[in-house]
């Protein structure tokens, strides 16, 4: 028997998660490495994942499969495509940084009328420990949920992963916040359950139509499915799979999110911390898109076609609308969630363009939204807690007191507004040209939001990092030796991927094919022929 590759790469981020909040109260340094440490090594098994997966051999490769609820046709099945491959990575990647940014957000606050911590006159209260280990929880059902093949399986992972994310958004809130701490403790709960709400109701609907699709098709197995779909033994009532793709969309575009059902994310994006911030835009809300591509259209086919010319409208005002908002905020934080709204409009638009540059461009996308979110909004939480604000307006001639800081504030905004020669640029373009060749008014009008995206983008760079030096900032620090090394590494991956993509491209492209062929769609012809 071959060794349990993908449970393995799960697992370790759960057993340390569970390590990690053992530790005793007064060894909070002791837990932060250990939750370091078990993230890099999550980072290597992704690495041999990585090396191990075959691009042209078989669509699901490392497979695993045992049986778990026998009755119910549910079972333990693993199995990763390009895609999967390529977001398990990202998540491996990040958490670390996530981790080292996050070092010291956790610390227990003075009580009141002294310096000693309250954490020590309560054994019992570990917040650190607590911190660290609801995000190693989170990292490994974010996994898992790529590596899942069984609908059943997929659907507990994506609804358990809003517990852990529940405490880290209302019980680690920002501390840069204005009015009292009262005041910024109820924000953070209404974020909280806000967040809370809008994804149980729409893993309430997947539910529906997860069991729906269990008395279609007798058994939860994506690949079984899938296969019995392709080659004509199973088949499904029109009305029954338009209701059963609408059910899995819904949660996933909550997810995702995609406009309407956005709301919630500039809420608990602003009340996290920085690092739970990119935890949740940059791998929590990659398994809303990926879902797509997997599950909607690898399972309604049909459906996926007959809701596309809707699906792209949703997505084109999400581009838009969500630019729009962010030239307009005032909140640092607020304007980078508003900036993710709008890129994930361009991910759901690749992917329903139905061709392969599309959704070739949107899966690279992910990957390269989640990279330049991280450098950006880490970077962002380094200067908000310097200064102890989120607002724009509390901030100007931060380059000329702290110039490495601003130096990297700038090409991770640079990155967010996809400046050619960074990653970001190279899957914006593929899911433009992607979209032009089968809608092009379509393609047209979502090119506002990459000159949108310049705007709020060079505009909150302009505003705070220039101009005359502020009294309040005057004496702001330079990035230290911690902050670099979490900043650094995440530059260098903008550059290596902007000007050579092709390890990415390689993994998932043979992944996007089986998904062009699930749908049946082929790329449009050119309409001029090449003399």
């Amino acid at each position: 028997m071959s060794f349990p590759l993908l449970t393995a790469a799960a697992a370790l981020p759960a057993l340390g998660a569970i390590a990690t909040a053992a530790v005793p109260a007064g060894r909070r340094t002791a837990a932060k490495w250990l939750a370091l440490l078990v993230s890099l090594g999550t980072l290597v098994l992704a690495a041999v994942i990585a090396v191990r997966f075959e691009p042209g051999g078989e669509r699901y490769q490392l497979t695993e499969s045992h049986a778990w609820i026998a009755d119910f046709g549910v079972r333990y099945e693993l199995g990763v495509d390009g895609i999967a491959v390529a977001l398990i990575a990202l998540t491996a990647v990040l958490i670390p940084f996530i981790i080292l940014a996050g070092w010291h957000d956790a610390e227990p606050s003075p009580a009141p009328g002294g310096d000693t911590p309250a954490e020590t006159k309560n054994y019992r209260w570990r917040p650190t420990q607590g911190f660290f280990a609801l995000i190693l929880s989170v990292e490994a059902m974010v996994i898992l949920s790529f590596e899942a093949t069984d609908v059943f399986l997929f659907y507990i992972l994506f609804e358990a992963m809003l517990i852990p994310m529940y405490f880290l958004i209302g019980g680690f809130g920002d501390r840069a916040h204005t009015g009292s701490d009262e005041h910024a403790a109820a924000q953070r709960s209404y974020a909280a359950v806000k967040f809370l709400l809008y994804n149980l109701a729409g893993g309430l609907i997947m539910l529906a139509a997860v069991i729906g699709l269990y008395v279609v098709a007798g058994n939860f197995s994506l690949t079984e499915i899938a296969a019995a779909r392709a080659d004509g033994t199973l088949e499904m009532a029109t009305g029954t799979e338009r209701l059963l793709f609408l059910g899995f969309f819904f949660a996933f575009a909550v997810k995702a999110p995609l406009w309407p059902l956005h709301t919630w994310l500039p809420n608990a994006m602003g009340e996290s911390t920085a690092p739970v911030a990119v935890l949740i835009t940059a791998v929590v809300d990659k398994v809303g898109t990926f879902a797509m591509l997997r599950f909607c259209l690898g399972l309604f086919p049909e459906a996926s076609a007959w809701a596309t010319p809707v699906i792209l409208a949703l997505a084109l005002v999400s581009i838009i609308y969500g630019a729009l908002l962010a030239v307009g905020q005032r909140d640092i934080k607020r304007l980078v969630a508003y900036a993710s709204i709008s890129h994930f409009g361009f991910i759901v638009m690749g992917i329903f363009a139905m061709t392969t540059q599309g959704q070739s461009g949107s899966t690279l996308y992910m990957v390269n939204h989640g990279i330049s979110t991280a450098a950006l909004m880490l970077v962002a939480g380094f200067l908000i807690s310097r200064r102890g604000s989120r607002l724009i307006a509390d901030y100007g001639g931060v380059q000329k007191v702290a110039p490495v800081l601003a130096g990297t504030f700038l090409i991770g905004g640079l990155a967010t507004l996809s400046l050619p020669g960074l990653a970001p640029f190279v899957s914006e373009f593929l899911v433009l040209v992607g979209t032009f060749a089968r809608y092009p008014v379509v393609g047209v009008i979502a090119t506002l939001g990459i000159v949108l995206a310049a705007l709020y983008t060079l505009v909150l760079y302009q505003r705070t990092m220039t101009g005359p030096v502020k009294e309040e900032v005057r004496t702001l620090p330079d990035l230290r030796l911690r902050e670099l090394v979490v900043v650094t590494p995440l530059i260098a991956l903008l550059i290596f991927l902007g000007v050579y993509p092709k390890p990415l491209t390689d993994i998932v492209n043979p992944a996007v094919e089986h998904t062009m062929s699930d749908v049946q769609q082929k790329d449009p012809r050119p309409e001029v022929e090449a003399k």
